[in-house]
Formats: structure tokens, sequence, C-alpha cells
């Protein structure tokens, strides 16, 4: 059976669940619309996910953890919920009296409270009554549409551990001190340039600000928190940003700088702006720069920098996106995204994807991180930011920033400063790449 439900949609599912996947158990256009053949392919199974399709093009449904069956009773869930698609964004209505949250029974389909049922009396048809047991708005959920062309009811089933890592990275301490010394012993490959610049773009909470932080608290032994960071619906970083790392607190600069800049949003006029990022990838944003989203910076504001050289210009660009969120990403940022990387990509600066918050995302990094290139689902989120964000999977990497912890941990320093190793890599593909135009250039001359 060939599933409606498209990939990106069936991962938006998935993401509000955890670690999982979804089986399809029936699909009404085959074994019928009628409460019969549902409960034949159905009772029993649980957790699932019930969808609805209508001509309109909607595409709603619940899930529930209970086993379907034909009693006659309703039952308790308070984990319940009804959801419609609005676009790529999934809107969840749950449950308000989970002592009715589902009802069994024998001549329809899938029956959450009084208020939805997909197969209504052996019929095509949706019944729905908001109010009693959710609350949705019926426009919003099926455009009042009520004549269903298809209803899929899929198992939700936890996803296993793989058998072998799908990358091959050593978690010892050993490995750990070897990334250490290895940035504090590099050096670019370009001589005029001492220290490269990474930029961090990305959404609003993403953990822009807080992988500076993490990768701070690596060479200082303890949590640290130098940059804002938090949680908000808008940036808590308002300025342009560069923080320097020291290899210890009383240690030498490490040669490279973190490049901090206000989160993106998805709206026009807010966030940070398109052409301010253009200024500071060709280095002519100052330090401390005060972001104003209405007024992009131009060549007279105070501190531009006219004429800036190799030194003052972005090596390396980082984006940073929440694990949790990347089947979610709404479309206008995805959009404001794919034009940055356009641009970036003119220049030939290198990019890479930080994903972060891989613990939230798996409960099998969550127990440890070590774990990360054994979950299957992270593998697969992977591979969307990498279709969504237009770069290679192989330039994905996932991190786990410290967020809660008051120490440090040695399997997450390693993931970071892997994180930081390719950055390291891309900035002297970035220098290389430089000095064979500049040996182009030359030859044609002569």
């Amino acid at each position: 059976m060939n599933s409606m439900l498209t990939s990106s949609q069936r991962r938006t599912i998935c993401s509000t669940l955890g670690r999982v996947k979804l089986q399809l158990l029936y699909k009404a256009s085959i074994h019928g619309f009628t409460g019969a053949a549902f409960h034949q392919r159905c009772d029993t199974r649980c957790p699932t996910v019930s969808v609805g399709y209508n001509a309109a093009g909607y595409v709603f449904g619940g899930h529930t953890k209970q086993p379907f069956s034909q009693s006659g009773y309703y039952v308790n869930d308070d984990k319940a919920y009804l959801f419609t698609f609005s676009g790529e964004e999934l809107l969840k209505y749950p449950v308000i009296k989970s002592k009715n949250a589902v009802r069994m029974i024998g001549n329809s389909g899938p029956y959450f409270g009084e208020d939805l049922v997909l197969v209504t009396g052996n019929k095509a048809v949706v019944y729905s009554t908001p109010g009693n047991y959710y609350n949705f708005d019926a426009a919003e959920m099926h455009g009042n549409d009520l004549n269903l062309t298809e209803c899929e009811v899929y198992e939700v089933e936890e996803t296993s551990e793989l058998e072998r890592p799908w990358r091959t990275i050593t978690w010892k301490s050993e490995k750990r001190k070897e990334l250490i010394e290895s940035l504090k012993m590099y050096k670019p490959t370009d001589s005029s340039v001492s220290r490269i610049r990474v930029l961090l773009i990305g959404p609003v909470g993403a953990g822009k600000s807080s992988f500076f932080n993490s990768i701070n608290s690596v060479f200082r032994g303890h949590v640290t928190s130098q940059a804002i960071a938090g949680c908000s619906y808008t940036s808590l970083t308002t300025q342009f940003r560069t923080y320097s790392l020291k290899a210890g607190r009383e240690g030498k600069p490490l040669p490279i700088i973190f490049c901090d800049t206000m989160g993106l949003e998805e709206s026009t006029g807010a966030g940070l702006d398109i052409d301010d990022i253009c200024s500071i990838l060709k280095g002519h944003l100052p330090d401390c720069y005060q972001f104003n989203a209405s007024a992009p910076l131009h060549s007279e504001s105070k501190g531009y920098l006219k004429s800036p050289v190799l030194k003052d210009r972005i090596h390396c660009v980082a984006y940073v996106t929440d694990a949790c969120k990347v089947s979610i990403m709404p479309k206008k940022l995805e959009e404001k995204l794919n034009a940055v990387r356009r641009k970036i990509n003119l220049m030939g600066i290198p990019q890479l994807v930080l994903l972060t918050k891989v613990d939230e995302a798996c409960h099998l990094v969550s127990e440890d991180v070590s774990n990360v290139y054994k979950s299957g689902y992270i593998k697969e989120v992977m591979q969307e930011a990498s279709a969504r964000l237009g770069v290679p999977v192989s330039c994905v990497v996932p991190v786990k920033n410290y967020s809660e912890e008051l120490e440090v941990n040695q399997n997450c320093d390693i993931l970071l400063l892997s994180a930081v190793n390719q950055m390291l890599r891309f900035a002297d593909n970035y220098f290389d790449e430089l000095s064979d135009r500049l040996s182009d250039i030359e030859i044609e001359l002569r």
C-alpha cells in the first residue's frame, strides 16, 4: 500500500511523537469505507495516527495511544490530540476531557470523542462537532468539506537503534585531547589571516549563542554563558558580536572567531536582514553593531569598514538548526534561508549545518550522546535538513549544546569539537580556492 502522506508530512507527525515511524495498517480506498474493514485491520493496534483526506485538499485526523475495539465505550487518553496541516505546519488540538478521548464504535472508523469521526456509519464521510472534548475550528480543520476521498490509519512504531553507526567517530578521552590540540595548533593556510571567522546564522532559538557558549565551556572545563542565550519568540541577540576563544581562562587566543547574529524570522521586516548578512560576509560590519530590521547597514553607518581585507571577511558559514523543528520549518523561513544560501554561494564561502538539540529529538541520544550516529531517526532528520537547506548530508553536523548542565561531558565535547574541526577544514578549502583563483589570474597576465 502506498501512503498518501508526503514524506515531509510523515516526518512532521513523527517529530511530535519522538523517535518513531509510521506503519500503514488501513487504507479505506483498498479495504473499504466501513467500520468492519477498519476494525479488522486496526483493533488491538496502538498507538495510532488516523488521517482523513478530502477533495478540498485538507489533511487532518487524530492520534491516540489506546488500542481500538468495538466495545461501545469511551476510553481515557490524556495524550490524544486532533490535528490538521496548514501548508507544511502541523496544527494540534489536544484533548480537553481525556476520559472521553476516544470512543469504540463498531460501525464507524476512528472515533475521537463526539468531535471528529473518520468514516461515519459505513460511509466515506466525516462527522464533525467541535467543542465537546476537543476545541478546533471546523473551517481550519477540514474546510467544512465532510466528504472523504481517503482515510488511512497508521500504527506508531518505535524505531530501533542501528546495528552499526553510519558515521565513524571515536568516543574516547584521547580523541577529545587530539581535537583540542589540533584546534590549538591550527594555522590558516593564508598567512594574512591569523584567525578564521565563522558566521552563525539561524532561526530564533535554534542555539547560535548556545553553541559558542558550549565551545567556550569545552576549553574552560565547566559550563559558561558569555553570549546571551535563552528561550524567546524574538531574538535575544540584538547586536552583531564577535566572540574569541581562549585555551583556558588565562590561555592564548585560539585561531577561530565566532560571529553571532540576530535570529532569522519568517516575517518580512523582522529578524536579521539579508542585506546585513551580505555586509557581514564582506567584512563591513563592526563588532557590537546594533541590528535594525527596518534599516540595513549602509556605507555611512558608524564603524562601517569601507575597505575590509581577507582577515575581516567571513571564511565559513554555519546554519544553526533545531533538530526538533526541521520538519516543521515554516515555508517563508525556508525561502529566506535559501535566499541567504544563494548569496553565500555566489561569494564562494563554504557552508555547513549545525543540527542542535539532537538529544531532545531522539531519546537514544538523550540517554547517551554517543548514540547520535546509531540513531536512524537523527539520520532522517539530517537528510531532511540537507534537502531543505540545499547542502550535502556530509555538510550536516549534529551537536548537543550545554543548556541544563553545570559540568562538561566528554562525549558532548567530542561532538562539539568535531563540528569545529569541520569548520577549520572548510575554511582551508576557502583559502585554497582563493589561492587557486589568484594563481589562474597571474598565469593569464603573463
